[in-house]
C-alpha cells in the first residue's frame, strides 16, 4: 500500500522517515538524544501547518470566496464553504493548538523570564521569545475564542440567523486578519531570538 495515497498515510511515513534519522543520526553520535530537540521539532513542524493555513485563509482563500460572491453567474463557494473550511479549520486550531503547547514544552525552564519578557529587559533572550510568546498567545486565543466559534456560525456547523452569520464573518475575518498581521512579528521575534535579529 503506498502510504502517499492518503493523508494518514503521508503524515505517518513522514514520522518514520524523521524518526528513523533521530536514531540513526542519534546512534552515529554515540546515542545521545535530545529531548528539547523534539520539542521544537514538533513546535516547527506545527507552526508551520498553522501559519501556512493561517495564509492560506488570508492569502488565497477570503479574497476567493469575495472573487466567487461578486462573480454573479459563477459557482459560488459552496463548495469551499462545504467541504474546504470546515477541514481546514479542524487542522488550523489543533495545529495553533499544537504549536503553543510545544511552544511552552521547549522553553521549558526558560518559561517564566518568557512570559515576563526577560525579567521586563534584562534578559535579551527572554525578552525577544517572550514578545514572540506573547503575540502567539494572543494568536492562539483568537482561533480558539474568537475565529473558530464564529466560523462555526458562519458556515453553517451551528445554527444561526442570517444576521448573526453576518457577523460572525465579520469577527472570524478580523480575528484572522489580526493573527495574519501579529504572525509577521511573532515570527521575527521566534527566528531572532535564537538565530539574530535584524537589528
Amino acid at each position: 500500500m503506498n502510504p502517499l495515497n492518503t493523508i494518514k498515510g503521508a503524515i505517518g511515513a513522514g514520522l518514520v522517515i524523521a524518526i528513523a534519522v533521530m536514531l540513526i543520526v542519534g546512534h552515529a553520535v554515540g546515542g545521545t538524544y535530545n529531548i528539547l530537540g523534539l520539542a521544537r521539532w514538533l513546535h516547527i513542524l506545527a507552526g508551520v501547518m498553522w501559519i501556512g493555513l493561517l495564509y492560506y485563509f488570508n492569502v488565497v482563500q477570503m479574497p476567493g470566496l469575495a472573487a466567487a460572491a461578486a462573480d454573479k453567474g459563477g459557482p459560488g463557494g459552496a463548495g469551499v464553504n462545504k467541504y474546504i473550511a470546515p477541514r481546514a479549520l479542524l487542522w488550523f486550531r489543533y495545529a495553533a493548538l499544537l504549536t503553543w503547547l510545544s511552544g511552552a514544552w521547549y522553553l521549558g525552564s526558560n518559561f517564566v523570564n518568557a512570559f515576563s519578557l526577560g525579567h521586563l529587559g534584562q534578559d535579551r533572550y527572554g525578552l525577544v521569545i517572550g514578545i514572540g510568546a506573547w503575540l502567539g498567545t494572543i494568536m492562539l486565543f483568537n482561533v480558539w475564542v474568537l475565529i473558530w466559534p464564529n466560523q462555526k456560525k458562519a458556515l453553517g456547523i451551528v445554527a444561526a440567523t442570517d444576521e448573526e452569520k453576518v457577523v460572525a464573518r465579520r469577527v472570524a475575518m478580523l480575528a484572522s486578519r489580526t493573527n495574519f498581521m501579529l504572525s509577521i512579528p511573532m515570527l521575527l521575534c521566534m527566528g531572532g531570538a535564537s538565530h539574530g535579529l535584524p537589528f
